[in-house]
């Protein structure tokens, strides 16, 4: 199955053969985004429901004085703001950190979806619940793990949700994060950050280096996080 959104959907519902041909309609013409480019914008009409076939993008918010947070990342199969259509304004932006394949559904399709593909619909729940999920595991990184803690967490997390949609491979993936990019996604500065990834490094844990993330102990990092994958609903195994 080489949709990825067709494949993380079919991890929380069994798809029909109906179904699975409603979603590739769906999400048939996506486009190439280039890297950093804003898809919407904070303040913007809600737009179609926007679809990461390929690449990696994020939500992010701008503060008064212009520094950003980062507050969820997304990978090939996630979709971004299923519900937004009942806003008046956008109220965060989301930006593509690589270049990308973004297949966008408009909200009255999508609520067609909704409405006539009871299957489809739960999947959607269970994606929305994810989501809501991982930011609140977010929050608690943010107001109660130190940082050694909050970058750990945060790579098991990315590590998890690679390894789900089989990107990862002998404990490594891709992982395209700046060090500038995560600070802004941990409430970190880059030099904290950088300081963090070479103590993870220099204790055999894991090392980020030309864009790919390599876990040398996941035991380890697991225990350094205190990280429990029961909000992405999935299992965290050794082998990748």
């Amino acid at each position: 199955m080489s949709n990825a959104f067709l494949r993380k959907l079919s991890e929380f519902a069994s798809l029909s053969d109906e179904d699975t041909a409603l979603l590739q309609e769906a999400c048939s013409e996506p486009v190439v985004v280039p890297a950093r480019h804003d898809l919407i914008r904070e303040g913007d009409k809600p737009g179609p429901i926007f679809v990461i076939m390929e690449g990696w993008a994020c939500r992010y918010k701008l503060l008064p004085e212009g520094t950003r947070q980062i507050t969820a990342f997304l990978m090939p199969g996630d979709c971004c703001d299923m519900h937004a259509s009942v806003l008046s304004a956008m109220e965060h932006s989301i930006a593509t950190i690589t270049a990308a394949r973004v297949a966008t559904i408009n909200h009255a399709r999508m609520e067609e979806l909704i409405l006539t593909r009871p299957t489809l619909t739960r999947a959607f729940w269970w994606t929305q619940l994810v989501d809501e999920d991982t930011l609140r595991a977010w929050i608690v990184s943010m107001g109660r793990r130190d940082s050694l803690q909050r970058v750990a967490h945060l790579m098991c997390e990315l590590y998890v949700r690679a390894r789900n949609i089989g990107l990862t491979e002998d404990g490594r993936f891709e992982m395209p994060l700046t060090q500038a990019v995560l600070a802004d996604a941990l409430g970190l500065t880059s030099m904290h950050v950088n300081r963090v990834l070479r103590k993870l490094r220099l204790g055999g844990v894991m090392e980020l280096t030309a864009g790919t993330l390599i876990i040398a102990d996941i035991c380890k990092l697991v225990s350094i996080a205190g990280f429990d994958d029961n909000y992405l609903h999935r299992r965290l195994r050794r082998a990748a």
